[in-house]
């Protein structure tokens, strides 16, 4: 009995160091938005600040456009991860429940690029972006970032649909449905949360993905948002890490909102097309 108390206690102390640990960076970031500019260097340290001010907050909303690239970073990655989970959706369910000559082949070659570093691409992708004129396009973005985040997406979904009992499928064939009308009513439905688990991926990987977006837009009125965050360092000779701060958390808001909204479908969906393969 004792040791099963120690045990828990052991359980704990490791839980709550992790919480800490976790969370002080994010306390930290929270409260620097809110201290002015000055005070960051002032010794000792302090992990929160004697007087709050929101003048970080006032200058990024108000006297920079921030919500400009606030706006961008959201048409973006929203409209990625809505073609994205189309796109992967239809492509794991054909892989899952269809045989047909090469199909093995094509799930390798899918596979295999998730093991391309990106950076390794940005070259032949630049040369595609001015082929088909796409350089300095806010929209000329989306299609590269769907090709980034396919082959993960089909890759859990897949293994998701295939947990699904082929009888579904059967039954609505038999009711004079084909492959669209089996996609529309039993895998979109019940698939639904590795689709929701995979968007947080492809939303999270899109909003904060940076050397692409400087690579191809050159238009200030088109950066996205983790392009204008970084002109806030040492733009004045030093960095104003207030107002870097402040955007900073401003920009977590979206990615907090996604979880919160998708948190019930993210571990199901996770697990399960992780099972499945």
């Amino acid at each position: 009995m004792k040791t099963a108390k120690k045990y828990k206690l052991l359980v704990y102390l490791i839980l709550i160091f992790g919480v800490v640990i976790t969370s002080t960076p994010m306390l930290y970031l929270i409260s620097t938005s809110l201290r002015p500019n000055g005070s960051l260097y002032e010794y000792p340290p302090k992990l929160w600040p004697d007087k709050l001010t929101f003048e970080n907050y006032r200058y990024v909303l108000f006297k920079v456009d921030f919500y400009r690239s606030f706006l961008n970073s959201l048409f973006v990655a929203i409209t990625t991860v809505l073609l994205a989970a189309f796109i992967a959706s239809s492509l794991a369910f054909c892989l899952a429940r269809f045989d047909f000559p090469g199909k093995n082949l094509l799930f390798a070659a899918i596979m295999a690029t998730m093991i391309i570093p990106g950076m390794t691409l940005i070259i032949p992708q630049f040369e595609l972006a001015v082929t088909f004129k796409l350089v300095n396009k806010l929209g000329g973005l989306i299609p590269f970032y769907i090709a980034w985040v396919i082959p993960f997406s089909t890759f859990m979904i897949k293994g998701y649909i295939e947990g699904i009992p082929a009888d579904f499928d059967e039954a609505i064939y038999m009711d004079g449905g084909n492959a669209f009308t089996v996609y529309r009513t039993i895998i979109l439905p019940l698939a639904s949360p590795s689709i929701a688990a995979v968007s947080i991926f492809n939303f999270l990987t899109v909003w904060e993905e940076y050397p692409w977006a400087l690579t191809v837009l050159n238009d200030l009125e088109k950066r996205t948002l983790p392009i204008t965050i970084s002109g806030f360092f040492g733009q004045h000779n030093f960095t104003l890490w207030g107002y870097v701060f402040a955007m900073s958390v401003i920009s977590l808001l979206p990615v907090i909102i996604c979880f919160l909204f998708f948190q019930k479908y993210f571990i199901s969906g996770l697990s399960s097309g992780a099972i499945n393969h």
